[in-house]
């Protein structure tokens, strides 16, 4: 919207060819999103705090949780998807398929997760809606999104998969693209909703991966860093690197409330919407190996969930104390801000790896 309306007046004030640049706006993404979630955080908590908006806590989790996050907010998600989504409207190009891709995954999840926090409100407990229903409404909304991009787009090598630290091993996916992409969204968005368990765990791993896919996008649609880079050159792409600013900012802004102790909890209103536009944009920059590298803890997480409900209906013995893992290490004794520590250091040891897949080709 903005950046539209300054680009009309380039001609007579020369001062605004700088946002022509997409650094400079992907600077102003994160710096708007940051500002908007700061100064309607505080409002928003008292907000749902009066409204008894509070997060159900698993009963059988472990006993602090039921001590400690009792009675704290939920649905935080919302604070994050007005700064994101105002900042995107503002400062990127409303005309390219990239960013309205992204903005169309990110609010219709963010919807289905708001749906699922109102039923868990409503029924006072941690299930929400079936299993079923939100992976079939998650495949059915990731479907119709990227049955609109296919249309979009016209480059031959959409349908390839791209292996890191190899520079020509790739394989055409073909009809198969679209079944891939959509277990790329969906799987991205429920393991990061399989991460937010504990206060701040799931916040800084997403601005890690958004960091890298910023960088990584922007180099994807320079053809000056890609081809020196030796990775496919993507005309648009480089966009989406406001978009991803627009998600650190609002994460860094969130995390002001949700650092230990967490004042408000983004509820799958904000994981669901988060991860399933960080699937979105692997797929959009063709890096969804890379992706999973980056993304690398909740790949983990995912991982630690299917694992004990596979071992528990084939042997009826569960591997871990609880799953998600993160619940595991807590059971054996560690205290929460000491696996939430740990799990970031293990996010950024994966986003170094992951960044440097880039150059190792």
């Amino acid at each position: 919207m903005l950046y539209e309306f300054l680009l009309n007046y380039v001609d007579t004030l020369t001062f605004l060819n700088v946002f022509k640049y997409i650094t400079f706006r992907t600077g102003l993404a994160f710096f708007t999103s940051l500002t908007i979630v700061l100064l309607i955080g505080g409002s928003f908590i008292k907000l749902f705090s009066n409204r008894k908006i509070f997060n159900p806590i698993r009963e059988d989790g472990p006993t602090d949780h039921i001590v400690k996050k009792i009675g704290t907010p939920t649905m935080g998600g919302v604070i994050i998807l007005i700064g994101l989504i105002v900042s995107v409207l503002l400062w990127a190009d409303l005309t390219n398929i990239y960013i309205l891709f992204c903005l169309y995954i990110v609010t219709s999840f963010g919807l289905l997760g708001a749906y699922d926090d109102y039923k868990k409100i409503k029924n006072s407990n941690s299930s929400g809606i079936s299993f079923k229903l939100k992976i079939g409404m998650q495949i059915f909304l990731a479907l119709i999104g990227l049955i609109y991009l296919s249309y979009y787009i016209d480059y031959a090598e959409f349908k390839n998969l791209y292996f890191p630290f190899f520079k020509n091993l790739l394989i055409n996916l073909g009809w198969f693209f679209i079944p891939f992409s959509i277990f790329v969204i969906v799987g991205s968005s429920n393991a990061v909703n399989l991460t937010d368990g504990l206060d701040g765990l799931a916040t800084v791993p997403v601005i890690l991966v958004a960091a890298c896919f910023a960088f990584i996008s922007y180099v994807t649609g320079n053809i000056v860093f890609s081809e020196y880079l030796q990775i496919l050159y993507i005309k648009g792409t480089g966009e989406i690197s406001i978009f991803c600013g627009s998600i650190i900012g609002a994460c860094l802004g969130f995390l002001w409330f949700n650092a230990p102790p967490a004042k408000i909890f983004m509820g799958d209103t904000g994981s669901l919407s988060l991860g399933g536009s960080l699937g979105a944009v692997g797929i959009i920059t063709k890096h969804e190996i890379v992706l999973a590298i980056t993304g690398g803890l909740f790949v983990l997480e995912a991982l630690s969930v299917v694992v004990q409900v596979i071992s528990f209906k084939l042997t009826g013995k569960r591997i871990f104390k609880m799953a998600p893992i993160h619940h595991h290490f807590e059971k054996k004794g560690w205290q929460e801000s000491t696996v939430v520590i740990r799990f970031w250091i293990i996010s950024i040891i994966l986003a170094m790896i992951g960044l440097a897949t880039l150059k190792l080709r």
